[in-house]
């Protein structure tokens, strides 16, 4: 009796044992629209697709939110964890320390520019930039003043000049804007010789003067082109360019030598770029996407093409045997349809 007695509290404490090993222990980070909370509910692309993965393989689990995608990581690899999911690149860096399912979602990286960035060089900015806005001033002021000495040398001589000062200004700065612009007024030539030889080197300094204006402009668009606007990745070098520490965006701004400020996290980054202090953000494609439609439409929006494709994963604890049965069923959801609805749910049609 003593014996049956023991065999029975074995059991039943293999049992609970085994029931309390059947709750998984799900890691997550914030990352709109893959994983989030509306309401203290977890939600998302991610969340809702490890709902659809615990149905079918009558999985029980519990989410452990992280505020650090590192530290969500490190849950997995470390075995606090049975898996993480959100946007979880697969790399080669990081199969050395956890198991990835098959890819979950195609993404990239892409970059986010303050809103009106991206566009062209602009001849209305060109001409207000303080540089040109002197120049003209400074132009304005030599034609008045050689007008107005036109004026002394022929207004005894040329009627056109032939009125009082205080009426004399306007004409005269006419006079001096045609005589650089068109050559002059035929019936209007000086008639002194010290009104011909100024009118001679004004025709003459003309030229000098219309290729500077000209070159000025031209410079000023240049810069404007070069220095207002980021439209590829080739743009980034010399910006304020922010990304998360440790991630794969963070892994190829360093392949390319670009500096970038690295954030413990996506809401500080988004912060900062919304206060102005960040001039481009290379992160996950589907994350900015989200953002520029929806909390950031008035802040941000996307620089040219998505680069370096990257696969999403969830990932497992090394060695986990949840692998080959969260592939079968992650198979399944793509046969039967499941998988397409809650993508479309969240990204619209399937590319």
């Amino acid at each position: 009796m003593r014996h049956l007695f023991a065999a029975i509290l074995l059991a039943a404490t293999a049992l609970i044992q085994s029931a309390a090993a059947e709750t998984l222990t799900v890691t997550t980070v914030t990352r709109p629209p893959f994983s989030m909370q509306e309401d203290g509910i977890d939600t998302g692309f991610s969340i809702e697709l490890l709902e659809a993965l615990a149905t079918s393989l009558h999985w029980d689990y519990q989410i452990d939110r992280m505020d650090q995608f590192g530290d969500m990581l490190d849950a997995v690899s470390h075995e606090r964890a049975d898996l993480a999911i959100a946007n979880i690149s697969i790399t080669s860096a990081r199969e050395v320390t956890m198991d990835f399912s098959q890819p979950i979602f195609e993404a990239g990286l892409q970059i986010m520019v303050p809103v009106g960035s991206t566009s062209g060089p602009s001849l209305m900015r060109a001409l207000m930039s303080p540089d040109l806005v002197l120049a003209i001033g400074a132009a304005f002021l030599l034609l008045l003043g050689g007008g107005m000495l036109m004026w002394l040398f022929e207004r005894r001589a040329q009627p056109y000049f032939d009125r009082p000062v205080h009426e004399a200004w306007f004409p005269s700065f006419w006079w001096a804007l045609n005589l650089v612009v068109n050559g002059g007024f035929e019936e209007r030539v000086p008639r002194t010789i010290f009104g011909r030889v100024f009118g001679v080197v004004l025709v003459v300094s003309s030229l000098f003067i219309v290729s500077v204006f000209v070159a000025k402009i031209t410079a000023v668009m240049t810069v404007n082109a070069i220095s207002g606007s980021v439209n590829s990745v080739n743009d980034l070098y010399g910006k304020q360019v922010a990304t998360i520490e440790g991630s794969t965006a963070a892994g190829f701004l360093d392949r390319r030598e670009i500096g970038y400020a690295g954030f413990s996290a996506l809401a500080p980054m988004l912060q900062a770029f919304e206060q102005g202090d960040v001039d481009a953000i290379v992160f996950d494609a589907p994350i900015l996407a989200h953002y520029v439609t929806h909390a950031g439409r008035d802040f941000g929006s996307l620089a040219g093409p998505v680069f370096l494709r990257e696969n999403y994963g969830i990932a497992f604890t090394s060695g986990s045997p949840l692998v080959e049965d969260a592939n079968q069923a992650l198979l399944a959801l793509r046969e039967n349809g499941t998988y397409e609805q809650i993508y479309r749910k969240w990204f619209g049609a399937m590319r």
